[in-house]
């Protein structure tokens, strides 16, 4: 059991080094969302219950803790990400005081279904670094994408989470999974963008679908559309950045521009101006490029007449769609 509760660490974009948290039993959740790598939910409810003795969970990321830190491996974060919604766990507040004597600043990585709730709200509010998911703002295409438990509300969860995002002190992140025609046109995203920037994010991620998804058709949208999604949100915030599976030396400059082109874009879109600026900088010329795109590591694309640059998609799901 214990090697099913703390997990990890795992390498992270988003957290650096994170030490997994599991306490949820698989798979409870108030979603059942088509892209899901664990697949179907088998559970379904909105009863927040008790799942773990918090002093098992205290006790199992210790030894966790211990073990790793006697092998000389960091430890950025304690994460909350089960194989369900951390939030439906009753003593997820009481959790987080007790893993606070660790001294490891601590993670929840939650679907922000339940955020409507006082009580859930305010166990957060304990946490360092919150993300909640977006993946629309439109009823419809919630459902479709998410399949929420039935008596959840839309209207209830984005209302719980403006009001959590005005109080919270820490670090919030919102997460939008794009599904190839389902939330990924203009006018849709426009709406999460306007949501987004009346939420104000410290970041927002774009994701997409890169395991074998719950359902077969839930495919990633085409590189075309991801590009133009990022520039719609970020016309509206500041910072977005893509989570499209890539773990590398993000915005490292190791002095090897093929690394350095590749780990950027696989964050972020870039100019071709950029790019030219950093091809100078190298000492390199788009001779790079070329054999970048040859080799089908990087993709040339459009936006609003602009060219730019972008690490092509990881492999993609099988399957239909």
């Amino acid at each position: 059991m214990s090697s099913m509760i703390a997990f990890g660490p795992v390498p992270s974009r988003r957290l650096g080094h994170s030490l997994g948290i599991n306490n949820i039993p698989p798979k409870i959740c108030t979603y059942s969302c088509v892209y899901c790598q664990l697949g179907r939910t088998k559970k379904m409810q909105v009863e927040r219950s008790m799942f773990y003795n918090p002093q098992k969970i205290l006790r199992d990321v210790q030894d966790k803790v211990k073990k790793v830190k006697e092998i000389g491996d960091p430890i950025d974060y304690l994460t909350f990400v089960p194989d369900g919604e951390p939030t439906l766990d009753i003593n997820l507040a009481y959790e987080i005081d007790l893993l606070k004597s660790l001294g490891i600043k601590i993670a929840v990585i939650s679907n922000g279904s339940l955020i409507w709730r006082e009580d859930v709200r305010e166990a957060l509010m304990k946490a360092d670094w919150v993300s909640l998911k977006i993946d629309s703002v439109q009823e419809e295409f919630w459902r479709k994408i998410n399949r929420p438990y039935g008596t959840l509300q839309l209207s209830s969860i984005q209302q719980g989470m403006f009001e959590f995002a005005r109080a919270y002190k820490g670090e919030l992140v919102t997460e939008t999974m794009l599904v190839r025609t389902v939330n990924d046109s203009e006018d849709g995203l426009g709406k999460i963008a306007d949501l987004l920037a009346r939420l104000r994010p410290d970041r927002a991620y774009l994701s997409i679908p890169t395991r074998p998804p719950a359902e077969e058709w839930a495919q990633p949208p085409n590189e075309e559309i991801i590009n133009q999604a990022y520039h719609i949100l970020n016309e509206r915030i500041d910072q977005v950045e893509y989570l499209i599976g890539y773990e590398g030396n993000d915005f490292a400059f190791t002095g090897n521009v093929e690394e350095d082109l590749l780990s950027i874009t696989a964050v972020h879109p870039m100019r071709e101006e950029a790019v030219s600026d950093l091809l100078a900088r190298a000492g390199g010329d788009w001779s790079v490029i070329h054999r970048l795109i040859d080799r089908g590591q990087l993709i040339e694309t459009k936006y609003k007449g602009r060219k730019f640059y972008m690490r092509r998609l990881p492999a993609r799901c099988t399957g239909g769609g």
